[in-house]
């Protein structure tokens, strides 16, 4: 377990040794960062997502955030933290800490506990599996979300987590992927296209129309993410530095940029801008910097931002509008493709030839951009590659378990609140 811990504190955080002693600030810093994170699935995520849904759904989409918060977290406690920092191989970890059998409250994750650094990470896990709600909210079986989240947690999450943080090979071969760029939101964004694809469309899209039902709620929740997120991104420095700082900023310049280029788009195309449209711009830009995020200076977050809302607004269109895949709460074309362009983005920004322009990046070990760009590409072919299959292998086997894994015509259209839970969200 240490050996893979090292190799995560040092490929995270240059400046950071792995240490013999904790270190209080650091400490202090990552048990807020922890609970930012957190914060952004209960409740950000979670109203967010609420919001954008109808009335007669909001309970569902509350409902599966939250038990999969829940289920994240024992499934991390018994299995997931193993499998993805145990020292294991290239590929998986070892069961060496099983139910955190190995872990005292004096060991030490670099200069911090080792179980905050569980805790940590534990976060991350739990909003990965929740991102993918997005994409068959409305018409998926409670049950079959439990099972299919369970399933995708250890088959994918873990996996691609110690690829990437554990020593694993994409670590090994030196993908830059700062805060979850490929393990948070490729992994989502693809599952969550495979889903959408598996589980159809929402009966009459896109012929009927189907608005938020509380715009209010969803622009509280981004707020809550735009928060929540600096302790994802400045939190995986996993230390009080300068790194965490500089990261903290960049991703507020880029979820700016993102808001903006976003409103800017849909304004310029539809003759209005939307409340809808400017949080959606501040996720694309929030999810497209976090892996360059400990990469980049402001002047490239500016870039980056700009980019994601601009990019992501052009793949929503073409998602929905021309394929006509109804991922309902554009997980894919946000989270994955702004998690593909802020990989690229990383390899080219870590470059020492951008260290004439001041302020774009911080240089790195590579001479070229083009050697660490490879790099970043094969990352995210990769990840992708897999967690396509996987997502799509899972999803048959949760179908063969519950009997199918979307509820029926009759329950669709009187609403999952009222068939699957018993329950309504709102009292008139």
């Amino acid at each position: 377990m240490k050996t893979s811990l090292r190799a995560l504190a040092l490929m995270a955080t240059p400046s950071v040794a792995f240490a013999d002693e904790l270190n209080g600030g650091n400490t202090a810093w990552i048990l807020t960062s922890t609970a930012l994170v957190l914060f952004m699935t209960l409740p950000g995520l979670s109203l967010f997502y609420g919001g954008l849904v109808r009335t007669k759904n909001v309970l569902s989409v509350l409902m599966q955030c939250f038990a999969i918060a829940c289920l994240a977290s024992l499934l991390w406690f018994i299995l997931g933290y193993t499998l993805s920092f145990g020292e294991g191989n290239l590929l998986i970890g070892d069961l060496s800490n099983l139910l955190f059998s190995a872990m005292g409250k004096d060991n030490l994750a670099g200069d911090i506990p080792e179980s905050l650094f569980a805790m940590f990470q534990m976060t991350f896990v739990i909003i990965t599996p929740a991102l993918i709600v997005g994409a068959f909210a409305e018409r998926m079986k409670f049950s079959s979300v439990l099972i299919f989240s369970a399933f995708w947690i250890l088959a994918v999450y873990a996996p691609v987590c110690h690829w990437v943080w554990g020593g694993g090979w994409l670590a090994q071969m030196g993908l830059l992927d700062f805060a979850g760029g490929t393990v948070v939101h490729v992994t989502a964004g693809v599952a969550a296209l495979v889903c959408a694809l598996v589980i159809g469309n929402r009966r009459g899209f896109p012929e009927t129309a189907m608005p938020p039902h509380n715009m209010t709620m969803t622009v509280t929740g981004a707020g809550m993410l735009w928060v929540g997120w600096f302790g994802f991104n400045a939190g995986s420095a996993l230390a009080a530095n300068g790194d965490a700082a500089m990261a903290m900023m960049v991703t507020h310049i880029s979820a700016a940029a993102g808001s903006l280029a976003w409103m800017t788009m849909e304004w310029s195309k539809f003759g209005k801008p939307s409340v809808l449209g400017i949080v959606t711009g501040m996720v694309a830009g929030l999810g497209t910097i976090t892996p360059a995020s400990g990469y980049v200076g402001p002047g490239g977050a500016l870039v980056i931002g700009l980019s994601a809302g601009v990019i992501c607004f052009y793949a929503t269109q073409f998602i929905k509008r021309k394929l006509v895949i109804d991922d309902s709460l554009d997980v894919f074309p946000v989270h994955g493709v702004g998690g593909i362009l802020g990989t690229l983005a990383a390899g080219i920004f870590c470059s020492p030839a951008l260290g004439v322009f001041s302020g774009f990046g911080f240089g790195g070990e590579n001479a070229t951009i083009g050697a660490q760009l490879g790099v970043q590409a094969i990352g995210v072919l990769a990840t992708g590659a897999y967690t396509a299959v996987v997502t799509f292998v899972l999803l048959k086997l949760t179908g063969f378990i519950t009997g199918g894994i979307r509820v029926d015509k009759d329950a669709e259209t009187q609403g999952l609140d009222l068939v699957l839970h018993e329950e309504t969200g709102y009292k008139y």
